[in-house]
């Protein structure tokens, strides 16, 4: 079975939940991660820094780089990448985890959160996948995965919240536009998206969610592991859903992901009932 081991990923907004996860899963096979998010000191309500996720990742058997970065400003990304091949020597996975969320609608949603998650969600992968680029196209088995749903235009995901579909959905443009315009590479530029809500501490800020309806970040980790172990160019510009991607690898056997094994799981948005 292929592994991670030796490879150098980078993930944004690795200091907790989906990020935290996927970092922990590459660590496990001795991959060099890069925890590239904005948490450098410690929230009350947000548990988690770049620093105690590079802790867990050595204690899992990877090498670990904390980078606070913030995806919005361009000369960041830039040095965070520097630092990252000057550590490692290389960069062979870029991991778009990093997102903003409000789900409002137009009457409640300020304008700063607006550009928050436009900043963050389209423009920050786009500038994160331009920045690390040239250090990709050097590696023998370079992928670039992004945490975005399948494109979708169905009014019924843009009308409850336009300003944060457009952001998302941002992340989905992008990742088919650069896979298109990559496709003779060989890199693989793909996204993946969880079937039913993922239970992580940034759920505690939206009210009205049963976090016992929830899967554990786990079952996103372990299905972009899947996707990251596979070669470069054999798949690009496609939008995987985690459990199908997992039932493909073999699992039979979800409810190890549910948060309360039995109860009834909440579909993540943009995906229609299966």
């Amino acid at each position: 079975m292929k592994t991670l081991k030796g490879k150098t990923l980078f993930i944004t907004g690795a200091s907790r939940g989906i990020g935290r996860a996927i970092a922990l899963r590459a660590a496990r096979d001795g991959a060099n991660v890069v925890i590239a998010a904005k948490s450098n000191v410690p929230n009350p309500k947000l548990p988690g820094t770049i620093h105690s996720v590079a802790e867990e990742v050595r204690a899992a058997g990877g090498q670990a780089l904390a980078i606070q970065c913030d995806i919005r400003e361009e000369e960041q990304v830039r040095a965070a990448v520097a630092q990252t091949v000057e550590a490692f020597g290389s960069l062979d996975i870029l991991v778009n985890n990093a997102s903003a969320i409000w789900l409002a609608g137009i009457r409640d949603t300020p304008m700063k959160r607006y550009d928050l998650m436009n900043e963050v969600n389209a423009r920050g992968t786009f500038l994160c996948i331009q920045a690390c680029l040239p250090e990709l196209l050097k590696a023998s088995n370079s992928q670039v995965l992004t945490l975005a749903p399948p494109p979708s235009i169905d009014p019924k995901w843009w009308g409850p919240h336009t300003a944060y579909t457009l952001a998302k959905m941002g992340m989905s443009f992008v990742t088919m536009g650069v896979a298109a315009e990559l496709r003779r590479e060989k890199i693989s530029i793909n996204a993946l998206w969880p079937r039913t809500i993922i239970a992580t501490d940034a759920l505690n800020m939206i009210p009205g969610i049963d976090l016992d309806r929830c899967r554990t970040p786990d079952i996103v980790a372990d299905a972009a592991h899947a996707i990251l172990v596979k070669d470069a160019g054999t798949q690009t510009g496609q939008f995987f859903i985690d459990d199908d991607v997992l039932a493909e690898a073999g699992v039979t056997d979800f409810s190890s992901y549910a948060v309360a094994p039995g109860q009834t799981l909440l579909p993540d948005l943009f995906l229609d009932p299966a």
